[in-house]
């Protein structure tokens, strides 16, 4: 499915977070370990986030927690149908605080009910929102041709990251290629008028 999988370290303190364990846990415990050599403290994977539950992007999680012991966190409408506990519920606004680095959940419904995205803004540069599978280069996820899920994620999208951030803010999806706020910006009514 061409998932993404993102990780945060934090460079002074070692203090990680990834996010979305899609798949191909070797792969990811290969992200874990050359993370080592991008931070001067020991790395400890403290938190796995998952942006929502479909089984793209959750297929390496009970293995990853299994074998870190890190906790979990998920939007709180999604995570009852996560195949691990969760540690965390998120609800929109909250604020995750690691020993370095802080990240806000997003709550963007329409994709599924508990979708989120978390939102790193760079104390000395731009805002990285990882937008989970609610927004892509070209538009919103997937709402199943559902015009309500549609109005919803469309009404999410723009109030709560384009109403918010600037147009540098880079967008890192969860499947495919970054792309910023500015970029999409000009593309919004046209989203509204096709429904998807």
């Amino acid at each position: 499915m061409d998932n993404n999988v993102y990780l945060l370290t934090a460079k002074e303190s070692g203090a990680q977070l990834l996010i979305d364990a899609a798949d191909d846990l070797p792969a990811i415990q290969g992200l874990l370990a050359e993370a080592a050599s991008d931070t001067a403290a020991t790395p400890r994977l403290e938190l796995i986030a998952t942006t929502h539950q479909h089984w793209d992007h959750v297929r390496a999680l009970p293995a990853l927690v299994e074998a870190t012991g890190a906790r979990t966190a998920a939007g709180r409408d999604d995570a009852p149908e996560l195949p691990v506990k969760v540690d965390v519920l998120l609800d929109h606004g909250d604020v995750h605080a690691f020993d370095g680095f802080d990240v806000t959940a997003v709550h963007l419904r329409g994709h599924t009910p508990g979708s989120i995205a978390l939102v790193y803004q760079d104390p000395e540069g731009r805002a990285h929102i990882f937008s989970g599978d609610s927004l892509f280069p070209g538009g919103v996820g997937n709402t199943q041709k559902d015009p309500s899920r549609f109005q919803q994620l469309i009404g999410d999208v723009s109030e709560r990251l384009f109403d918010v951030y600037p147009d540098d803010t880079v967008i890192h999806p969860g499947h495919g290629r970054p792309t910023t706020l500015g970029a999409e910006r000009p593309h919004l009514a046209e989203w509204r008028a096709r429904g998807w």
